[in-house]
């Protein structure tokens, strides 16, 4: 266990550094300021590292014991999580194949700059001017894209305190302004929508630091999550949401507002219904980082709604089977998937459910629901079913 508490205590003092050092566009102040605190402190982590090493293989099974405390940390700070994404996925950007510098490929540029940059090796757009810039997503579909019931996330990154997000949920470029849908401004300790009212939390003051956030529109109700707390719950919004506008900018130079993992998705899924009206239910709220079969924190969501079905309905029994896009070779996707079924029954075991009732199966990406030509086929196959037995 002190072993497991080292490498994390490790992982913690390099990441800090390593996103001001390796997000490139920006000037070298940020980097130096760091650096020497950084050298030091990881110089002498790896000294008492280097006095409990062991062999190879022993740092391979603490590596794999540090994902499950991983993941038992996550189901157990966002237990209380509630929000299930839409059904289908009808927008998604992980920003793969951009380059640096350059405006982002799916997006359209109402006023500003905005541009890809790089954090720790992964694309991200970047707001770079303290002026404040907005974009909209890039829709096959024209006009008012977004149905009666429908979810918004992205995570975004908070470089201090005064870093805001504002959204408006219609298109400012291809859409008339619809002055019956408030504003909605996030910071990192309140979030304001115009005429409706501000809701403040509790501030984490540990900047720089990712966030996903979250949005559920439901007929006439707005949902508003920050990480695992939902923090505005609006019963009825008084307008019609038709697109989706975010607008950034930096609060201060080399202090980065950004932006990844946006996915856009209708419909609203009511498990229970699902199974008595189709005998299964399909869902691809459950994340996973990228090829890994490691949960991420906001699939919780979907697990804890799963975890409250099968409390309430003792006679339910799963399959658990879990299924990939084309991304990769078959023998790895088959792998993938069958590791990232076996992590939800045992995410599920684990909150107190009997291992009898969920059996487990991967698929690989031989059973497309969608096209793997876009981004948004290939985030509906990634998925995970539950099949009544």
């Amino acid at each position: 266990m002190e072993r497991i508490i080292l490498i994390l205590s490790i992982s913690l003092i390099i990441a800090i550094p390593a996103e001001s050092q390796s997000l490139k566009k920006f000037g070298k102040k940020l980097t130096e300021k760091t650096s020497k605190e950084a050298e030091a402190k990881i110089e002498e982590a790896l000294e008492q590292s280097e006095d409990q090493a062991k062999t190879k293989d022993d740092e391979t099974k603490e590596t794999k014991s540090s994902d499950v405390v991983n993941e038992e940390v996550t189901s157990i700070l966002w237990t209380k999580y509630d929000f299930v994404p839409g059904d289908t996925v009808i927008f998604e950007d992980q920003l793969a194949n951009e380059q640096n510098g350059e405006f982002p490929s799916k997006w359209d540029l109402k006023t500003g700059n905005v541009e890809i940059a790089e954090l720790k090796g992964e694309n991200v757009i970047n707001f770079p001017s303290t002026k404040n810039s907005e974009i909209v997503p890039l829709m096959k579909e024209k006009g008012d894209y977004l149905p009666e019931k429908f979810t918004i996330e992205f995570d975004a990154y908070f470089s201090e305190f005064c870093t805001k997000f504002e959204i408006k949920l219609y298109d400012v470029v291809n859409q008339q302004k619809n002055p019956d849908l408030p504003r909605i401004i996030i910071s990192p300790k309140d979030i304001f929508v115009f005429n409706k009212g501000k809701t403040t939390f509790d501030e984490n003051k540990n900047y720089p630091y990712w966030q996903h956030i979250a949005i559920s529109f439901n007929i006439r109700s707005l949902k508003i999550y920050f990480g695992e707390e939902r923090i505005t719950n609006i019963p009825n919004l008084g307008g019609n949401p038709s697109g989706f506008s975010i607008m950034a900018s930096q609060c201060h130079e080399r202090s980065p507002a950004l932006l990844k993992n946006i996915r856009i998705a209708k419909g609203h899924m009511n498990l229970y219904e699902r199974v008595i009206s189709d005998g299964k239910f399909i869902t691809n709220g459950i994340r996973f980082d990228v090829g890994k079969a490691t949960l991420r924190p906001e699939s919780m969501g979907v697990i804890n709604q799963i975890y409250k079905l099968m409390n309430e309905h003792a006679d339910l029994s799963f399959s658990v089977e879990g299924h990939t896009d084309s991304d990769g070779n078959d023998a790895s996707n088959q792998k993938l998937s069958e590791e990232r079924a076996a992590a939800v029954k045992n995410t599920l075991v684990g909150k107190g459910i009997a291992a009898e009732r969920l059996s487990t199966s991967g698929f690989g990406e031989s059973k497309p629901i969608d096209t793997n030509s876009t981004p948004e086929g290939k985030a509906n196959n990634r998925r995970v079913e539950f099949i009544k037995i």
